[in-house]
């Protein structure tokens, strides 16, 4: 089957069967004398592990390594479990992120009256050179502080 055939049968788009080809998470297809890439069953079956395994949040190079161990009928259970056990972790980790990001803005929407006055204390905090680690609650002047959580906190710990 051609690439669009295959892209249909599992629901991978061509253009991300051909950047798996690229990084080396799937083998190059073979192809006809004009050029064009030709994939069977097991390719299919191959691109359908992938998309399943995206769609439960693993890494590519979480995917390379899971595909590894599936192709190989003596690998051990327990470095599948492992790879998993870390994606539980990262996961749970991005949800304590999300949940203090949204507890803040939720926090900052209920201390914005919503009217026609222009104080807004949502664009004071966005404007603010610093943002504590925690809303500020009960604070009666309605300038709150947001907790910025995912990728600046992620970069201030890393960088």
């Amino acid at each position: 089957m051609n690439i669009g055939q295959a892209a249909t049968a599992s629901g991978v788009t061509a253009k991300m069967i051909r950047y798996y080809e690229s990084i080396g998470l799937i083998r190059a297809s073979r192809r006809t004398e004009a050029g064009y890439r030709v994939y069977g069953d097991n390719d299919v079956h191959t691109l359908r592990f992938i998309k399943r395994a995206r769609t439960l949040g693993f890494s590519l190079e979480q995917i390379g390594d899971l595909l590894s161990l599936w192709e190989d009928p003596r690998r051990a259970s327990a470095e599948v479990r492992a790879i998993a056990q870390e994606h539980v972790g990262e996961l749970n980790q991005r949800i304590r992120e999300l949940t203090e990001m949204r507890d803040a803005l939720a926090h900052l929407v209920h201390a914005c009256a919503g009217d026609n006055r222009p104080e807004c204390p949502i664009l004071q905090s966005l404007e603010a050179p610093e943002m504590p680690d925690a809303p500020t609650h009960g604070c009666a002047t309605g300038h709150h502080r947001a907790n910025r959580g995912g990728q600046d906190a992620e970069l201030e710990r890393t960088g």
